[in-house]
């Protein structure tokens, strides 16, 4: 079956009313490939999520960054998927290398993660992805196939899983990975799900690449045929964010 190409836009902690409303407008006046081609999510802050999700044209959804391992409770400060559900939001970002790193997220409390904002109705973004240490010493692909086995251990149903790859050396950095750099590891990845988890599943699951994409970038990294689309982040705030959605008409050529 063919994947639906998909385009996330990770903002981050960024933005004010003000901005999150001008981003907005941008984006409910942009003229972009329907819904049947590219499938777009936005990923505000918590404090923007209801705002954003009245606002925002109806093709368009809305995703949070991140959200508990279980259920709600005496944990100052997290946000459980339950509100989410309870909120309309259809999205969450989980294991972002940013909380990899910041925060100590373990492969395995990602995992956890995964599951249960799968268990509440929630579609995730799973982010996976190596440092520069590790791609320099070449453990690219250990690094990934570990990071998406503890995914796997928890999770049975890969319907509303979409695997960002993410590699930590170009995120925010300036550095992209080459297209022949980002198409060898979602290669690598799909035979890895293939071989682990499912021929279905790895045909079907869409395997989207972050760092460093932007409006000069995406064509070209779109034409590979295992990158089934992007997690934006710092171009997301930007009117090229539309250039990224366009270039979801490679994938018609």
């Amino acid at each position: 079956m063919a994947r639906k190409f998909f385009v996330g836009g990770n903002w981050k902690c960024n933005g004010t009313t003000e901005e999150v409303r001008k981003i907005v407008t941008t984006l409910n006046e942009a003229e972009v490939p329907s819904h049947d081609v590219v499938e777009v999510v936005v990923s505000p802050p918590f404090v923007f999520l209801a705002l954003v999700k009245s606002l925002l044209r109806s093709d368009f959804h809305v995703a949070a960054q991140n959200c508990w391992v279980r259920k709600g409770g005496a944990f100052t400060g997290e946000i459980s998927a339950e509100m989410l559900v309870n909120l309309g939001i259809p999205w969450v970002i989980i294991g972002h290398s940013e909380r990899r790193a910041l925060l100590n997220e373990s492969n395995e409390f990602v995992g956890d993660k995964v599951a249960y904002a799968l268990s509440q109705g929630l579609k995730v973004i799973a982010c996976i992805g190596e440092t520069l240490e590790q791609r320099e010493s070449g453990s690219t692909m250990a690094v990934v196939a570990a990071q998406t086995k503890a995914i796997a251990d928890k999770v049975t149903n890969w319907d509303n899983v979409v695997l960002a790859y993410e590699p930590v050396w170009a995120i925010g950095t300036g550095k992209v990975a080459t297209p022949a750099q980002a198409q060898e590891v979602h290669f690598e990845l799909r035979k890895w799900l293939n071989e682990n988890v499912g021929a279905d599943i790895a045909a079907s699951t869409r395997i989207i690449y972050g760092g460093s994409v932007n409006g000069a970038n995406c064509q070209e990294l779109a034409g590979q045929p295992d990158v089934d689309g992007f997690l934006v982040g710092g171009a997301s705030l930007k009117p090229e964010f539309v250039d990224i959605i366009k270039s979801a008409t490679v994938k018609k050529n």
